[in-house]
Formats: C-alpha cells, structure tokens, sequence
C-alpha cells in the first residue's frame, strides 16, 4: 500500500511513505506526528512518533457522546478543542522544526484528525505527508512484516542454565559491533516468575510487535542476528511464530558457568530479591506443584535464616536447572550445528573476551560445522 498526501496542496517535493512489503522508511522524517488520543498512543504506535493529540482522551469522549445526539454539534466542539490543542503544539513542538523538515502525519484510520493537522502543516509550509489508513493500515503491515521479515535472516542462538549471562553476552557482543536482538530488553521482562522488573511494567503487545519489527529492520541482513534462546511467550508478550520457529532451527551456542558464578550474577541482577529473599519465595509459589511443598518450605527456611546465596543457589539446582534440561531434551533444533562456550567468570572483562571470541568463529553469514569454544 503506497501512502501518499492527496496531490493538491501537497508542496513540491514532498516525498511519500510507503507500507508495502519492508519499504516503509519512517527515517526520512525530521517529525513523525501520531495524532490520536494519547491511550491510543500508549496501547502502539509507530517508534519514535510523538504524540500530539487533535483531541485528548476526556475531549475525544465528550466529542463522541455529542456526535449520538447532534453530529453537527459533535463537529463544532471538536474543532474547538482541535484549534485550541494546534496551537499548544505549534507552539511546543512545530515551532522548533526547520522550514526545510519533513512531517509524516496518521491518526486512526487517516481520517479526520490527519487531514486537521496536514492541512495546518502544509499551511505553514511543511512538506507533510498523511498515512493512508492511519494507524490500522501501519498495524496491518506490523503484522505482515513479522510473518515474513524474521526468517530473512540467519540467528546464532545463547541458551543456557539460568544465570549464565546470556543478558551480559548479547551486550558485550552489541558493544564489539555484531547485530543483537535483546528481546528480553524489548518486552521489560527476563522470562520466567522473576522476571518482571520492579517499577517497569511491559509494553501492550502490538507496541512490542512494533518495536520488534523496527529492530529487525535496522539490521543488514547480511550478517547474523545474535539472540538469546526464549520460549514463545516473555512474561505476557507472545513472539511471533516465524521468530520462535527461525530460533529453533538456527545455530545454538550453549554457555556454561560455574554455580557459584551463577549465583554472584543473579544476586547482582535482581537485588530486589537478594533484599528481600521472602518476596522472592512468595513469587516462586505456584512452583508448588511442580518442586513440591517441602521444597517451598525449605525455600522459605532459607529466606527466615537470612542465607541468601543458598537460597539463591538451591532455587537454581532444584527447579531451574531441572526444567532447563527437560525443555533442552524436548527441543528440537533442526540443524544441529550447536557449540559450546566454557565461562571461567560473568564479569564484564570475561563477557568481552568471549564476546569477540564468538564473533571471530561463529560471525560470518553461514553457521560453521560444530565447534567448542573452551
């Protein structure tokens, strides 16, 4: 679908966005203007758009209930509110913009509150182009993308027991140059019961489809997308079925790490719990059925006589180790050109050794022949 402002009072020279396929290149605008209310905004939008409302939540309501009654009316109070709300904005947001930036400009469908704030923009002067379709036609391509665009690439896959620094790898890797794709960063959550992060609450899942799909798209396709190994969903976020599958079948590089090394990373990495160990019992509670009441109750024993690091380390080699290597047996990773990854440490001088190691013999396009990195 090729979107593109109506040809008159479109100024010359004003270039269109295209949402056909992966053409779409948001890049080309100095300003991307999401003009719905901002609930709308919250629940997706387009990354890097800045919401500047037509209308806001309470004044969208009021001009709905209005329109059952009296359209006329509606349409009155509406333009109130969106010529009072212009002109904020002017004032806040166009004002800083140069005379020669490009606007690109959607509301719902690319109706009403589009056409307001083009035909403003371009009355000042802007090159300003209109989605056609609006937000329903960019989520529409969300979805088609994410159906096709992850298996244009080949993977190198991280897995490994809980607590082996999967996290800190994919860092180390980003930082020496290689293309890394921090879904756990994305979905504001580490994937299992403790995973959510205190205060950060995770995106609606059509905003991570959108963010997920602007990450694919920034990489050369190439060179090979590192990933850490994730089951299908990330605390409440579902990934798309063509990412899970291209995962399972791509080149898995196991890391391992001594226990106690384990234990030190995750003490770091959620000190929330290494606080407050009893929390940390609480949130592990529906583990019940699988590790059995005893071991909660040990669990909860730890947490009363203050030990965390066995606390820490008797969660690892009671439930997560186990459900990891169960999960590993049913995998199937068809093409079974896995390597291992010995880490003697977890600290950021190890991660950086291995993470150039890992890009010296696993960084090329095509997966190598089974190795074992030591």
């Amino acid at each position: 679908m090729n979107a593109a402002t109506p040809a008159q009072d479109q100024p010359q020279g004003c270039a269109t966005v295209a949402l056909e396929d992966d053409g779409a290149d948001f890049s080309r605008y100095a300003l991307i203007i999401d003009a719905r209310s901002p609930h709308e905004y919250l629940e997706d939008h387009v990354p890097g758009a800045v919401n500047l409302p037509v209308v806001d939540d309470n004044e969208f309501a009021q001009v709905g209930v209005a329109h059952v009654e009296n359209p006329h009316a509606a349409y009155v109070i509406g333009a109130a509110y969106a010529s009072k709300n212009l002109a904020r904005h002017i004032q806040s947001h166009i004002s800083r913009c140069r005379p020669s930036d490009r606007i690109l400009v959607y509301c719902f469908r690319g109706g009403k509150r589009s056409r307001v704030w083009g035909d403003t923009l371009r009355n000042i002067g802007f090159a300003t182009d209109v989605m056609p379709g609006g937000w329903k036609a960019y989520r529409a391509w969300v979805r088609q993308g994410l159906g096709v665009l992850p298996l244009q690439f080949s993977y190198r896959v991280l897995s490994s027991l809980t607590g082996c620094g999967k996290t800190r790898l994919l860092q180390a890797l980003q930082q020496h140059g290689a293309q890394v794709l921090d879904l756990e960063g994305l979905a504001l959550h580490r994937g299992s019961l403790l995973g959510s992060l205190p205060g950060e609450p995770q995106p609606p899942q059509k905003l991570f489809d959108s963010l997920l799909i602007a990450r694919l798209r920034s990489f050369d396709r190439g060179q090979p997308v590192w990933i850490e190994s994730e089951s299908k969903k990330i605390g409440q976020l579902q990934l798309p079925i063509a990412l899970y599958d291209a995962m399972r079948s791509s080149q898995m590089i196991e890391l391992r790490a001594p226990i106690q090394a384990r234990v030190r990373l995750l003490m770091e990495e959620y000190p929330h719990f290494a606080a407050t160990p009893h929390a940390m019992v609480a949130k592990l509670a529906p583990l019940k059925p699988l590790v059995g009441s005893e071991e909660i109750a040990r669990w909860a024993q730890l947490a009363d006589d203050g030990q965390v690091e066995q606390l820490f380390e008797r969660v690892l080699l009671t439930h997560y180790d186990p459900s990891y290597l169960r999960s590993s047996r049913r995998a199937s990773h068809q093409n079974g050109k896995d390597a291992l990854l010995e880490l003697q440490g977890l600290d950021a001088a190890s991660m950086g050794e291995a993470a150039q190691n890992l890009i010296s013999q696993h960084g090329r396009s095509d997966p190598c022949a089974p190795a074992s990195l030591v």
